[in-house]
C-alpha cells in the first residue's frame, strides 16, 4: 500500500495527567513512533492515575500507520472461570462510594475480578508496532513509579471518592496510606513493587504474570478469596486484533471500536440519525442545539435499551446490540491520544472499573473489578461463559477526511464516552469550533431520566426545556462528563479539564 501523505511535522499528545503526557513525549524525543509512546504513557497511567487504570484492568487501543493500515486491539477483560467446579458464590464486598450528588453501591473483592488484558495488550502492540527496545519503553514509568510523584487535585479528587475501595485490604492501606493518613493533593505517592514489576517484564515478567509463579500465588489467593479467576484463565488470554468500525458522517470518515463493544456502535447509530437532521445555521446553546442533542441520545437510549442479545439472528445493528452496557456513576476510565511527526496514530482507551481493592502478590497492581459491576453484567453476575469478552463502552476513535487523518480522540466516562465524542465531533464538524473549544464547551447527557447539563447554558433555555424533559443543572464542570483527551492533525493536542487533562507538542 502507498504511503499517505503525512499532515504532521511534529508529535503531539494528550492525556489525563501531566506526568502520562510526559512520559510518551520523551519517547517520542528518543526516536520512538506513537506506539511506542502510548504504550510508555499507559505505563505511566497506572502510575499516575491509580484511580482511574491499572495493568490489571482492560482496554482498547486504535492504531493507524503512517502506510494507512488501521488495527483495533482488543484487551479488554474475560469472564473468568475456565475449568473451575464452583460449590459456592463468589465472594462480592459491596462498598458505598459518596458521590457529590448521591451514594453508590459497588462491589468489589476476589468475586470481582475479571481475566485482566492490559498489561498484555501493552505489550502486544508494542512488539507488533512498536520499534523501541522494552527496556526504553518501560524506563519512564518505572522511574515514576520508584522516585514518586505529587499527587494533584484531580487525582487526589479521584482518590478521596474511592478511597474505601483503595483502602479495603491490607496491602491497600499500605499504598495509599503509606504515613498513617490517606494520600491527599501535595503528597507523594509511590509504587516500588510496581517500579520493580515493571523491570522484570523485559525478562519473563508478562509470562510470570499469565503463566508462572505469579500466577499461580493469584489463583491461589482467588480460591482463598472464593473468586473466580483460574490459571486457564490467564494463560489462554489473548489480545484480539479487529477491523475497525467505520461510520461515515458529512464527509468524514469515523474509526472507531466493534462490535462487540458497544460504544462504538451506538457512536455509529447517534451519527447515523445526526446526519439526517438539518444544523445549518445552528447556534450552539440554543434551544434547538439542546433540543436535537437530547433527542439522538434518547433515541440512541431506547435503541440499546430494546436489543436483541443474539448476535447470529441477522438482525440489523439496532437489533444486534446487547443489553448491557457499563453505566456507573465514576467511569474510571482514562483516555491517551498520540500521534508522531511521520505520521502514525493512537487512541487508546483503558479503565480498571473502580477496582477489586485486591493485588496481585508483590507487583504493586491492583486487579479491576469488572465482574462486580452491575450495568455490565445486567442478565446477572457469573452466568455468562468464562473465556468470553466483558462488553464496553470505550471507544477509541480517529476522525478522518478520505484518507487523511484529522482527530484523535477517546474518553472516559462509562456511557457518557458516547455522548462525549459524539458533542466533540459535533462541535467540529457542524459548529465549526476548534478543537479546544470544542472539547471545553460545556456538555448536556441524557441518562435515562432526565438532562444531565453543564454550566455554561442560558437558564432561560434549560428552563423552556424542562416544560419537555427533567433538567439537573450542574454548578461545576465534572467529570460524570468524561474526559476527551484529543490531538488534531494540524498539531494542536488539547487535555479535557473535567479529568485533569494535559497535553504537548514534540518538535
Amino acid at each position: 500500500m502507498m504511503c499517505e501523505l503525512s499532515f504532521f511535522s511534529r508529535g503531539c499528545v494528550a492525556s489525563g495527567h501531566p506526568s502520562v503526557t510526559a512520559a510518551a513525549c520523551t519517547i517520542l524525543r528518543a526516536g520512538g513512533n506513537a506506539f511506542d509512546a502510548v504504550v510508555a504513557a499507559g505505563f505511566a497511567a497506572s502510575v499516575a492515575e491509580p484511580a482511574l487504570t491499572s495493568l490489571g484492568g482492560g482496554g482498547f487501543l486504535l492504531a493507524r500507520t503512517v502506510q494507512g493500515q488501521s488495527i483495533l486491539f482488543d484487551f479488554f477483560v474475560d469472564i473468568p472461570g475456565k475449568g473451575l467446579n464452583r460449590k459456592s458464590e463468589p465472594n462480592l464486598l459491596s462498598v458505598t462510594v459518596q458521590f457529590p450528588s448521591s451514594d453508590q453501591v459497588f462491589n468489589i473483592g476476589m468475586g470481582a475480578v475479571a481475566v485482566p488484558g492490559t498489561l498484555k495488550g501493552y505489550i502486544h502492540v508494542q512488539r507488533r508496532l512498536g520499534r523501541l527496545p522494552l527496556s526504553e519503553v518501560l524506563a519512564p514509568a518505572i522511574k515514576l513509579a520508584r522516585d514518586g510523584l505529587i499527587i494533584n487535585s484531580k487525582q487526589a479528587y479521584f482518590l478521596d471518592l474511592l478511597s474505601p475501595i483503595m483502602t479495603s485490604t491490607v496491602v491497600g492501606c499500605a499504598m495509599f496510606k503509606p504515613a498513617g493518613d490517606y494520600l491527599r493533593e501535595g503528597d507523594i505517592f509511590r509504587n516500588q513493587e510496581l517500579a520493580t514489576f515493571m523491570e522484570t517484564l523485559t525478562h519473563g515478567g508478562e509470562q510470570e504474570f499469565y503463566e508462572g509463579e505469579l500466577a499461580k500465588s493469584m489463583v491461589r489467593s482467588m480460591l482463598e478469596g472464593s473468586g473466580l479467576l483460574t490459571l486457564a484463565d490467564l494463560s489462554e488470554y489473548r489480545v484480539i486484533e479487529r477491523e475497525p468500525l467505520s461510520v461515515n458522517y458529512r464527509g468524514h470518515r469515523l474509526l472507531t471500536n466493534p462490535h462487540p463493544s458497544l460504544g462504538g456502535p451506538l457512536i455509529m447509530l447517534s451519527l447515523h440519525l445526526l446526519e439526517r437532521c438539518r444544523v445549518t445555521d445552528l447556534c450552539f446553546g440554543s434551544a434547538a442545539h439542546i433540543s436535537l442533542l437530547v433527542s439522538i441520545m434518547r433515541e440512541i437510549d431506547f435503541y440499546r435499551a430494546s436489543g436483541y442479545p443474539d448476535l447470529d439472528d441477522g438482525y440489523s445493528v439496532l437489533q444486534r446490540l446487547e443489553l448491557s452496557c457499563n453505566s456507573s456513576f465514576l467511569g474510571s476510565t482514562t483516555h491517551i491520544s498520540v500521534y508522531d511527526a511521520e505520521g502514525n496514530a493512537a487512541s487508546m482507551t483503558t479503565s480498571n472499573g473502580e477496582g477489586s481493592g485486591c493485588f496481585a502478590a508483590n507487583t504493586g497492581i491492583m486487579l479491576n473489578n469488572m465482574m462486580g459491576e452491575d450495568d455490565l453484567h445486567q442478565d446477572g453476575f457469573h452466568v455468562r461463559l468464562p473465556g468470553m469478552r466483558v462488553t464496553s463502552m470505550m471507544a477509541p476513535s480517529l476522525l478522518l477526511v478520505g484518507d487523511k487523518l484529522q482527530l484523535i480522540l477517546g474518553s472516559g466516562g462509562s456511557k457518557r464516552i458516547r455522548s462525549a465524542i459524539i458533542q466533540v465531533i459535533f462541535n467540529i464538524v457542524d459548529l465549526g469550533f476548534d478543537l479546544r473549544t470544542a472539547v471545553e464547551a460545556p456538555r448536556l447527557h441524557w441518562d435515562g431520566h432526565q438532562i444531565q447539563a453543564e454550566p455554561g447554558f442560558e437558564d432561560a433555555i434549560l428552563a423552556s426545556l424542562a416544560t419537555r424533559w427533567p433538567v439537573n443543572c450542574w454548578k461545576v464542570q465534572d467529570m460524570y462528563f468524561g474526559g476527551v483527551h484529543a490531538v488534531s492533525a494540524s498539531g494542536e493536542g488539547v487535555g479535557d479539564p473535567r479529568r485533569g487533562g494535559h497535553a504537548a507538542v514534540v518538535y
